[in-house]
Formats: structure tokens, C-alpha cells, sequence
């Protein structure tokens, strides 16, 4: 596979397999780029903001946006462009060539055989491929939040005369105008989050991991995600500890009984009610009567449903956790005593940002080998590349897609043929999902 890369300078064709590649996305002014500019800009921006490149053009060009003068080695940036740049930088992705993927899956697949209690900690990234957004990738949810707040109009309007040696400061933030928190009351259009959970269905790496936990190389997952999908591909619940709670399981706030169902459980309406009353001091939607406020979060995690135990009609509430709630404790000290055993932890499409989730990875046992595989760089990638007494290096840093990373290490760890019937069963397996979710439910 062959792209164009999107510094002008650059007459190379990107080879996927052969060389890195960075993917960005900055942040345009409302009325797009005005032609006249772009002509002196070095890079071919999408009209969404989007570009890619080689690794290294991407180095150089990041360089040039840092720099406070002309250097005859690095793209001559105008004073906009290099506040492109910068933005696009917050964005970044990155991507190893196939081959060394390759090659880096092979040291990881050692590294499993070897092990004697191999940890999987699994984050947003694995379900992308899915239809779930993740969160701090280019097109992620808190990183479009982000953007979408960043006024660029000012530096690129009409009467804008920069030059290069012009210091400016940062894009302003835009402010939302009261016609707009209005439009937001009023509107009885559901956000649009993508596909409905029940219709989401396992990656290549959830089974993976299903599979890797059945024939033995992998003892445990740590999961921050909530869309179900590890237990769906046929995880157990005793080989699962899930962080942040399962959209499909909710449980009696009074005796605690849990229960798995094949629907999303949690009722948004309840939460939309606080959410509007504390962003707007009012709302337009009819308090649900089984609504209750949660002193930590201040939304609502009663799903409108009642405890079927024998004598105890508790209100049922979800089990995903909020900003501001407290992990499951039960769920909590479980990821912890694992993370003690583990010898070789393996995290897959998260960003290690997210605490206390993220503190279980400095827990594992020491020589600590850490292996991430994620695009974007996080706080751990050092703890990666330590090196033992030998100059070894114990972990493994890969960056790209968890599925491609994840059909590498299958390739490595299965008999060719084992493999073949396994990967064929895909077809069967989406029949067993199809009867375990309720896609009817409105």
C-alpha cells in the first residue's frame, strides 16, 4: 500500500510496509483556508484538517513549528502554518512500517511463552475498529471536544498580515453564544454516539484475547472499556476485571445481586435531566420518577428497573463508572492482585492517562516488561524500553492498530493450520454474538 505524503517537498511515495508514517489532524478556521495562503504553506492540509506523513518529514516539520528562526535544514513555516503544526501535534499518530510490526510481534511472542502470568490491560483503542470513537486519538472524542473549542478565525481572518517574523500568541477559545447553549436545551435529537451497543460486535483482538486466555498464554484482563465486548467474545467473568463498569450489566443498589442483560441497560433520559439542570439551571425533560441523583457524579445511575431476587425490589442502577465515581472496590482490589502477579503486562489501545486505572501498570512485578501497543505516545513508553543487566531490552513499545498487531501475534503463537480454522469460525461465532444482544429494543 502506497500513500502521498503531505509535505510538498516530499516526491517519495510513503510504502506502508516499509516506513513509519505519522497521521495528524489540525485545526482549520470556519470558512476553510483561503487558497492565496495555502500556496506558501508546505503542507497539503485536507480540507478536514487532516495529513500524513513520513515519519521523519513529520520530525522536521514539527522542528520548524518549534523553531524561533529559519533554519536552512527545516521547512520555512510561515506564523500560521506553524500554529497548524502545532495543533496537528496534540493529534498525532503513529504508525510502524509492517515489516517492523512484524518483526516487533515476534519479540512479544517470546516474551508471552516465556511468561508465567501474561496480563492483558485493554483500553478504548481495541473497540475503534468496532464503530466505538476512542477518546485521544485524531478523531477522538475529548480531542474533537478540544478542537471544536479553538478559534482560528482571528489568525486566518481577511486582515490578518503575519509574516514570518511576527510573534503571535496561541488560537483564542471559542465561546459558545447564548442562541447555541439554546439550540442544545432545546433540541430532542439524541446525540449521535455511532452504533447502538447491542448492534457492536468483537474485534479481531477481542478474540484474540479469547482465545489466547483459553489455550493459556494469557491469565487475566484488565479492561477500562465498557461496551461489553470481551465477555461477548466469550471472556469469563473470572478472568475479566472491568474497571469501569459493562453497559450491559446492572445491579441492586440494595442486596447487590448483579444482573448480565442483552440490552443497553443504563437510562440516559435520567442523566440528561441532571446534566441540563447543572449546565443550564433548567431543562425541558420530565424528571423520571425512579431518578436519584448520585452524590459523586451527579447524574443518575438508576436504570428505571427493579431487583427479581426474592423480597428485595431494590432499584437497580448500572455499573459504569462517571467521572468523579469511585471504582467498584471489589473489582478494584481483584486488578490489583493480578497486577501483582503479572510478569509481563501487554496494554492494547490506551493512553495510560486515566488513574487509577492507569497506576495498576507500575504494579506488576519486577524486571517490570511492560509492551504497548497504542498510536499515540503515553507516560509508560520508557518503561517499555528499560533494559536488563545483559542490555536487553525488557518490554516492547509497538505503534499502530491493535488488530494488525494482534493478527501478527496469532501468526506467531498458533500452528499455521490451527490458525486457519480458527480465523474461518469468524462467520459462526457472529451467529452465537447475534443471539446474546437485543437489537429490537428501541
Amino acid at each position: 500500500m502506497e500513500l502521498q505524503c503531505h509535505l510538498k517537498v516530499c516526491k517519495e511515495l510513503l510504502k506502508v510496509n516499509e516506513r513509519e508514517r505519522v497521521e495528524v489532524k489540525t485545526v482549520l478556521p470556519t470558512g476553510g483556508l483561503n487558497a492565496s495562503k495555502t500556496q506558501t504553506f508546505r503542507v497539503l492540509w485536507k480540507n478536514n484538517g487532516e495529513a500524513v506523513f513520513h515519519k521523519d518529514c513529520w520530525t522536521s516539520l514539527l522542528k520548524a513549528a518549534r523553531a524561533r528562526k529559519k533554519y536552512k535544514d527545516l521547512p520555512d513555516l510561515t506564523v500560521e502554518e506553524k500554529v497548524l503544526v502545532k495543533e496537528a501535534a496534540k493529534t498525532a499518530e503513529f504508525f510502524y512500517s509492517m515489516s517492523g510490526m512484524k518483526e516487533e510481534a515476534k519479540r512479544v511472542v517470546e516474551m508471552i511463552r516465556k511468561s508465567e502470568f501474561c496480563v492483558v490491560f485493554t483500553g478504548a483503542g481495541i473497540s475503534t475498529s468496532a464503530g466505538i470513537g476512542d477518546y485521544r486519538g485524531k478523531s477522538g472524542k475529548w480531542t474533537e471536544m478540544d478542537q471544536n473549542a479553538v478559534n482560528m478565525d482571528s489568525l486566518f481572518g481577511e486582515e490578518s498580515t503575519c509574516t514570518y517574523s511576527t510573534e503571535i500568541g496561541p488560537p483564542t477559545k471559542k465561546a459558545k453564544t447564548d442562541s447555541e447553549q439554546s439550540d442544545d436545551l432545546e433540541s430532542d435529537d439524541e446525540e449521535d454516539d455511532g452504533v447502538p451497543y447491542e448492534s457492536l460486535r468483537p474485534t479481531y483482538t477481542h478474540e484474540a484475547l479469547q482465545k489466547l486466555i483459553e489455550i493459556g498464554h494469557v491469565k487475566h484482563i484488565i479492561s477500562q472499556n465498557g461496551d461489553g465486548l470481551h465477555t461477548l467474545s466469550g471472556v469469563s467473568y473470572d478472568k475479566i476485571s472491568e474497571l469501569h463498569g459493562n453497559v450491559f450489566i446492572e445491579k441492586c443498589e440494595k442486596c447487590g445481586e448483579r444482573f448480565e442483560r442483552d440490552f443497553y441497560v443504563m437510562d440516559d433520559v435520567c442523566s440528561q435531566y441532571y446534566e441540563e439542570l447543572e449546565d443550564y439551571g433548567k431543562t425541558n425533560i420530565i424528571k423520571p420518577k425512579h431518578a436519584k441523583q448520585c452524590e459523586l457524579c451527579n447524574l443518575s445511575h438508576r436504570t428505571g428497573r427493579k431487583c427479581s431476587k426474592n423480597g428485595c425490589k431494590g432499584y437497580l442502577i448500572d455499573t459504569i463508572i462517571n467521572f468523579r465515581d469511585n471504582l467498584e472496590e471489589e473489582i478494584l482490589n481483584q486488578a490489583e492482585n493480578i497486577s501483582e502477579q503479572c510478569d509481563l503486562m501487554i496494554c492494547l489501545g490506551s493512553t495510560l492517562t486515566v488513574t487509577p486505572a492507569c497506576d495498576l501498570v507500575e504494579m506488576i512485578k519486577i524486571p517490570q516488561r511492560l509492551v504497548i501497543c497504542n498510536r499515540q505516545k503515553t507516560e509508560k513508553d520508557n518503561v517499555c524500553l528499560e533494559k536488563d543487566k545483559k542490555g536487553i531490552t525488557l518490554g516492547s513499545r509497538i505503534f499502530g492498530d491493535c488488530d494488525t498487531f494482534m493478527r501478527e501475534i496469532m501468526k506467531n503463537i498458533m500452528p499455521s493450520k490451527d490458525l486457519e480454522k480458527w480465523e474461518a469460525s469468524r462467520n459462526d461465532k457472529m451467529k452465537i454474538y447475534d443471539t446474546k444482544r437485543n437489537t429490537d429494543i428501541k
